[in-house]
């Protein structure tokens, strides 16, 4: 396989995230032009309490146009550790800081349209902080049994990549641990 980048033009740049236009040229010579979102990347944390409950955001999202169950998250600022975003967006979010924070994997969000890569964690060992919601932010914190999360999973209440991912994760961390 000998596809590679031989040329990139910006399109759009938003306060969020970049829209290019690349060129790529592959083994045959021929070349074909992909968009791509470019994106600094984000963390999100799954924050389980002592009674194996998991702490939930319910946010509205632009393109639901409604409310969506997620667990909490943020964007990486630029050279920003993935660690401090996930511990800075628990308490800010939900308003709570982590005894342990445990790192599950780093992901593509959506690597056929963005380059954005979300490092996950699991949050152990709670003690409360406090919320300091950013000013756009309006999020109701909810909390449920993680079967019962899970189970939301599959009754399409809960639709999240990054939440599946990581309530499947920490489910499965959980049984280990067990």
């Amino acid at each position: 396989m000998g596809a590679k980048r031989i040329g990139r033009k910006e399109v759009y740049k938003g306060k969020i995230f970049t829209i290019v236009q690349d060129e790529i040229q592959f083994e045959d010579g021929s070349v074909a032009q992909w968009d791509l979102v470019v994106h600094n990347g984000a963390s999100a944390v799954v924050p389980v309490t002592t009674g194996k409950e998991v702490i939930l955001v319910k946010q509205y999202r632009n393109a639901e146009d409604g409310y969506v169950l997620e667990i909490p998250a943020g964007k990486l600022e630029k050279g920003e550790d993935p660690l401090t975003c996930a511990t800075r967006e628990l308490e800010e979010e939900v308003g709570f800081k982590a005894g342990k924070m445990t790192k599950i994997c780093s992901m593509y969000t959506a690597v056929g349209l963005s380059d954005e890569r979300l490092h996950l964690y699991m949050a152990q060992d709670l003690q409360v902080g406090q919320q300091h919601l950013d000013e756009d932010e309006y999020i109701e914190v909810v909390t449920y049994p993680i079967q019962e999360a899970i189970h939301m999973i599959f009754t399409g209440e809960i639709c999240d990549s990054k939440t599946i991912v990581g309530l499947l994760a920490v489910e499965n961390r959980l049984k280990q641990e067990s």
